[in-house]
């Protein structure tokens, strides 16, 4: 099959899933006014075609960058012939049109399963389930098919498939060339490292998959079934899209850390604090809907959060497109950005006005007994979570805020985050220690003073063991004196419940544990990604308040020094690799005067047919230990001479952040498993359900 016909076939296959979405928006809506089952069936079908179709674009756009078809402007654009297949397999999701291709396949997919798995459940809530992902995907559709240049109609008249208007569509993934080239440009070098092929389509899992419990929530607001029904049918969907956030911070960091060779892994760049803030209101929902679920409060508070998580997610997908913001992540200058504002503004409007609307059927079932209480440790931490997001959205919009009121882009650095953030994530570590040990309902004094005791003992102790050790960065101090005192917390719920265990059905301490752990893994879980937290905490406290650095520069046979290592310059090495040329400095590594191995950090060229296109990348070398990172930048080189200038960096703890964000994954997993416990709520929720009805 020819490329036209390659192209056609794939944004014929667009356009009909576009039209197809509209027409399951308005089926399913029609269905749940009407009862009528065969309109419900047919938008249900409807949505199943659509997951058919988009895979279909999605397996041509993968075939042409794989097979090197370069009359496909994006494959052009992606890949060339010396680019490893890894990377063209990636470039899929590599390029703003393709990128906007796997969002929609996947929210195609994520529609498909909630179909399969809500075949007999929640009839009132799915027909608006429906209609609500049918629109969001009929957004994105619209961006492929629809989208032109702002000099043209916004909107154009479609001929049956010719290739001119499709190549006026500037989010269309299947644009042709007018001639074939020869090679293509290749994968933006900085993107070709392991990282691409996880760290971007962990974090559109999380984007994508929160609009699963978005279109519940909008659905519950359209039906007035405003119990905790639709919370517990998306509790899942919500943890899992969560957890795929937490994997993509991740990832994104150990790229950022590993990748851009600058000596860090968080620097506030635009596009970063994109991936945090909706990570950090679905973490505030995620708390919040357990008080819901267990004492039917914070009712409006949850629709709300869950709101800001789907509406944060779309904003940072506006960020990185419309190029109002610098960053070194975003796609670049784009006439997208105002489809997304005007389909934020279309979501905010309508959440609002249902919302006022559904007001007081919305009312608290319970009031808060007490401010010494785990429900309003929750509600401040809730508060804290938002605060923070809130602080990261305006440092973040604040240069295109001043631009549009004063003509000029004044930059918001990183030490304005870490100043606003800094005390919030502190208050926020407290507070994970301190509401376990907090009762619900009300909590007197003298259990207040028993529980806490002990860790603010061992928290001291802490501090001061540290401070005689040397160590003098107060804010370091307080952070580590911190994440100690939740360290002992957590032991102590695992301890009791342990102890609980063996002395009521005599099983060993190994025994008791794994079943405490199964027996209730949505609380336990949830203690497990506590512990990650913290974990994650020591390493970044580590890392940022006692990293030390120096610059030098080195003929073959000298030794750079920093603190107790020293490093032998041995020479250049340069060689070629696959589509690149490498030049690696040769480092002998002494620890303390003994030799504890070899280092290599390098200069990459990455050659391109048009000589402005050529780039430059940094590959960093590292030695990690369980007390710190050993991390080594070649800043520069002299060929001729032989000589190397080098930035050596000592990140203490820094292991530790990654040890936690797994220990965060392993909780999630495990509170994300069926819990018998949930079954039985479940079960007698929909007993009382049938009840109300009756």
């Amino acid at each position: 099959m020819s490329e036209h016909a390659l192209a056609d076939l794939a944004y014929a296959s667009l356009l009909i899933s576009f039209f197809l979405t509209i027409y399951a928006a308005g089926a399913a809506f029609f269905a749940a006014r009407r009862q009528r089952a065969d309109w419900f069936a047919s938008a249900r079908n409807a949505m199943f075609v659509v997951a058919g179709l988009t895979t279909l674009a999605v397996a041509i756009l993968e075939w042409a960058l794989i097979t090197h078809q370069f009359r496909f402007e994006y494959v052009a654009l992606h890949t060339n012939r010396a680019q490893p297949l890894f990377y063209s397999v990636a470039a899929l999701w590599g390029g703003q049109e393709g990128s906007l291709l796997f969002w929609e396949w996947l929210l195609a997919l994520f529609t498909a399963i909630v179909l399969v798995q809500n075949r007999d459940k929640n009839r009132e809530l799915i027909p608006y389930v429906i209609a609500g992902l049918a629109v969001a995907q009929g957004f994105f559709l619209a961006l492929m098919t629809l989208a032109t240049e702002p000099a043209q109609s916004g909107f154009i008249v479609l001929t049956p498939f010719t290739r001119d208007p499709m190549n006026a569509l500037v989010g269309n993934p299947f644009r042709l060339l007018d001639f074939t080239p020869r090679d293509g440009q290749g994968l933006n070098p900085l993107l070709q490292n392991p990282g691409m092929f996880i760290h971007p389509v962990t974090q559109y899992l999380g984007y994508v998959g929160f609009t699963i419990p978005f279109a519940f929530a909008m659905a519950a607001l359209f039906t007035r079934r405003l119990s905790d029904t639709w919370i517990r049918t998306t509790r899942r969907w919500t943890l899992v899209a969560w957890l795929f956030l937490s994997l993509g911070l991740l990832f994104g960091m150990q790229w950022a850390y590993m990748e851009l060779g600058w000596g860090g892994y968080w620097g506030w760049d635009p596009v970063e604090n994109a991936s945090l803030m909706p990570w950090l209101t679905g973490t505030a929902y995620l708390h919040s809907v357990m008080i819901q679920e267990r004492r039917g409060m914070l009712k409006v508070w949850n629709l709300v959060l869950v709101m800001l998580t789907f509406c944060l997610a779309i904003l940072g997908t506006f960020i990185t497109r419309s190029g109002v913001i610098e960053s070194v992540h975003a796609f670049g200058v784009s006439s997208l950005g105002p489809w997304f504002l005007v389909f934020l503004g279309v979501t905010l409007l309508s959440f609002v006005y249902l919302l006022f609307n559904r007001m007081n059927e919305l009312k608290e079932e319970n009031e808060l007994d007490s401010l010494l209480s785990r429900e309003s440790s929750f509600l401040l931490n809730n508060l804290i979570l938002v605060g923070a997001a809130f602080a990261t959205l305006w440092g973040t919009i604040f240069p295109m805020v001043s631009e549009a009121f004063t003509g000029k882009k004044v930059t918001v650095g990183a030490p304005f985050f870490n100043q606003v953030n800094g005390p919030i994530f502190f208050a926020l570590i407290i507070l994970i220690g301190i509401c376990p040990l907090i009762g619900w309902r009300r909590a007197t004094p003298e259990n207040l003073l028993r529980n806490f005791l002990r860790p603010f003992v061992v928290s001291i102790l802490v501090a001061v063991a540290l401070f005689g050790l040397g160590v003098r960065e107060w804010y370091g101090l307080l952070a580590f004196s911190a994440a100690s005192f939740v360290l002992v917390t957590i032991g102590m719920e695992f301890y009791r419940g342990v102890l609980a265990r063996m002395q009521s059905e005599q099983e060993n301490p190994v025994i008791a544990l794994v079943r405490l752990v199964a027996n209730n893994r949505r609380r336990y879980g949830g203690y497990i990604v506590h512990l990650g937290v913290v974990l994650a905490v020591i390493g970044i406290a580590g890392s940022t308040f006692y990293q030390v650095e120096t610059q030098v520069n080195l003929k073959p046979g000298e030794t750079a020094r920093l603190k107790h290592y020293a490093l032998q310059y041995d020479g250049l090495q340069m060689y070629p690799a696959e589509n690149h040329q490498v030049i690696a400095a040769r480092l002998t590594v002494f620890e303390n005067g003994v030799r504890v191995g070899t280092l290599a950090p390098e200069k990459n060229f990455y050659p391109s047919p048009n000589p402005d296109a050529s780039q430059w990348t940094t590959e960093i070398a590292v030695r990690t230990t369980a007390l710190e990172d050993l991390y080594v930048i070649l800043a520069g080189f002299d060929s001729q001479a032989n000589t190397a200038t080098l930035k050596v960096i000592i990140n203490p703890l820094v292991v530790w952040l990654w040890i936690g964000f797994a220990t965060l994954v392993a909780g999630t997993v495990i509170a994300a498993l069926p819990d018998p416990r949930e079954a039985r709520v479940t079960a007698r929720a929909r007993v009382q359900e049938v009840l109300a009805q009756a």
